[in-house]
């Protein structure tokens, strides 16, 4: 068997509907899947006005509006008609790219097939209730997540730092690696736009600290927003400047009255934005990969990132950026005022983090997701049982 004898079924609860790093990466991986050959059919919710256009062929799942949060999608079943899809699309492999309604149903249809089912991670979800006062609910939401991965035949984590935390959760005996690659046609430093800097109102000799992302919670934005205080409390020059869009930013533009919102940007537009920059500053947790560490990285920047899952396998604490324990307001403080008073080591550390980015490419990380598929069909197929649900704290 080879990559052309593949037929994958690809499950998401949001394929193209809201443009965020999960399924852009999604959308990267069925291109090239299309381009080695692969079969693909992809099933999630949709809306009539989505974020970009979809790759392959997408399937519209039943779906209602998540309240409080209108722009996700929950969905509700899979159909009979959808069944009846699938069945005739014939797929060899099933693969669930979120732990939601969409992604049990698609589990629960591969064991009653006899089909392997293999499942990306790309958010640390046990992490949201944090943001929402529900920390307490956090063992459960990890028991629920460790039945529904274990039902898997293997899971693969984005980075080496979230394959380990996996493991030490006993998520699934089987992990694997798929990591997330780089376009350095946008991001380089060669992207960085003086002139752009300047009809935002920062002057050539300003350090400007950069946040990227959409504007939710759970991106860590108090600690962002407290850490950028302490800078002002001590009257350290800079400039704050936010690219991204989402509910909270009407929160966030009251706690950062002074920072520039420059909004939504997508490809060379945000390819031009991140390089723009002066550093990266990502406090976020939740994050498994850190798409726009690495994009920060490729353009030149310094990062300063939570010591978590994601952050700890891109950036070399001291050499690429600074790796602070998540929520410590004075180090992220201590650092940030480091790198906006020493041109020269920020300088030196946006250049090794560059040269570490080189060695994400998209081709290569997509092919090592191939190669799983590939492997967790032989070892079905060589007689492997099938995973069942078992038994957890």
């Amino acid at each position: 068997m080879d990559v052309t004898d593949l037929r994958i079924a690809l499950f998401s609860g949001n394929y193209n509907y809201v443009r965020d790093g999960a399924n852009q990466a999604l959308n990267r991986l069925v291109g090239y899947l299309l381009r080695q050959g692969a079969h693909v059919r992809v099933y999630s919710p949709t809306v009539e006005e989505p974020a970009f256009e979809p790759m392959g062929d997408l399937v519209s799942i039943p779906s209602i509006a998540i309240p409080g949060r209108a722009e996700y999608r929950a969905p509700l079943m899979i159909p009979p008609s959808i069944k009846r899809d699938i069945k005739r699309f014939g797929p060899n492999i099933f693969h669930v790219a979120s732990p939601e309604m969409l992604g049990h149903r698609a589990v629960t249809l591969a064991h009653k097939w006899n089909k392997p089912v293999v499942a990306s991670v790309h958010t640390r979800f046990e992490t949201y209730l944090r943001y929402y006062g529900l920390a307490f609910m956090e063992p459960l939401a990890l028991a629920m997540l460790r039945r529904f991965y274990r039902r898997c035949d293997a899971i693969f984590a984005p980075s080496d730092s979230m394959a380990q935390l996996l493991r030490d959760q006993r998520m699934n005996y089987h992990v694997g690696i798929w990591s997330r690659g780089i376009d350095q046609e946008i991001f380089n430093p060669n992207r960085r736009d003086m002139a752009w800097r300047r009809e935002l109102g920062i002057a050539d000799d300003e350090v400007a600290i950069g946040f990227v992302g959409r504007l939710v919670m759970e991106k860590g934005l108090d600690v962002f927003s407290d850490a950028i205080d302490a800078l002002r409390t001590r009257g350290v020059k800079h400039r704050v400047l936010i690219v991204g869009e989402g509910p909270a930013r009407p929160w966030f533009a009251d706690r950062l009255p002074s920072g520039i919102f420059a909004g939504f940007q997508a490809g060379p537009d945000l390819g031009r934005a991140v390089a723009s920059m002066d550093m990266l500053f990502n406090p976020s947790v939740t994050e498994t990969f850190g798409n726009v560490t690495l994009e920060a990285m490729a353009t030149g920047l310094p990062v300063v990132a939570a010591r978590a899952t994601g952050s700890e396998s891109l950036v070399t604490d001291g050499i690429t950026g600074r790796l602070v324990r998540p929520g410590a307001i004075k180090d992220f403080a201590d650092a940030l005022q480091y790198y906006c008073e020493n041109d020269t080591v920020r300088a030196a550390a946006g250049k090794a983090g560059q040269q570490v980015s080189d060695r994400y490419g998209w081709d290569a990380v997509n092919q090592a997701l191939v190669e799983g598929y590939l492997r967790v069909i032989r070892q079905r197929e060589a007689g492997s049982s099938p995973p069942r649900p078992s038994p957890v704290p």
